[in-house]
């Protein structure tokens, strides 16, 4: 415990006024959680369904749980009832199937529950990420302005940054997304207060939990 918890200082003394930790905790055991969670910690992150699953059976219930893997629309349904945020929404066909089952669920336990999500962004110098351009996030939050969906309110933008040793270029990355966020905000959301929030992420982070078993 001694170990995380001194992590998690740490790497939260380096942060910047405003910035949150999240702990992508996906492939580690339950009880790293329960010991970061001990530690103070409350954000933690996922990318597999099923995995996620698991572990909210196991952990307490104010976790704010975070999807950040590719998600598909036919497990959407898993997760809407106690999900804090999906980081990685690339599509409209995504955000209708998210509404879709907020508003089933919703019917069936007679609440207002709403999810927050974050359209993923692709902008790193690499294919093999994944996300929406900046024409097709425009083209989508064009359609959104539109006609918004009920159950799920969009809340920034997440994307990963390229998978390089040149801080240059990713702190570059990063800040094109700030300003892009201030773009989208003053465009397509200038009366909503909620679109405030940037997810940005790096490969290969493990400085919470340690190196990652993906044998599992």
């Amino acid at each position: 415990m001694q170990e995380i918890q001194r992590a998690l200082q740490e790497v939260g003394s380096t942060l910047q006024k405003g910035v949150a930790l999240l702990a992508v905790s996906k492939t580690h055991p339950a009880e790293y959680i329960q010991e970061a969670y001990e530690a103070g910690q409350r954000d933690f992150a996922e990318n597999k369904v099923q995995e996620l699953q698991a572990k909210v059976e196991l952990l307490p219930k104010d976790i704010r749980w975070h999807f950040i893997g590719h998600l598909q629309t036919n497990k959407v349904k898993y997760i809407v009832p106690y999900i804090h945020l999906i980081h990685t929404v690339d599509s409209m066909r995504l955000l209708q199937a998210i509404s879709k089952e907020v508003i089933k669920y919703n019917t069936a336990n007679n609440t207002q529950r709403v999810v927050d999500v974050l359209l993923e962004v692709h902008i790193a110098q690499e294919e093999t990420k994944t996300g929406l351009s900046i024409d097709e996030l425009n083209d989508l939050l064009q359609e959104w302005s539109l006609a918004p969906l009920q159950g799920v309110r969009i809340r920034g933008l997440m994307t990963m940054a390229s998978n390089t040793d040149d801080m240059v270029q990713v702190e570059r990355e990063f800040e094109q997304m700030n300003q892009l966020k201030q773009q989208l905000k003053s465009k397509y959301f200038a009366d909503d207060e909620g679109f405030d929030q940037l997810s940005m992420g790096m490969s290969g982070g493990s400085r919470i939990f340690g190196a990652r078993d993906y044998s599992k």
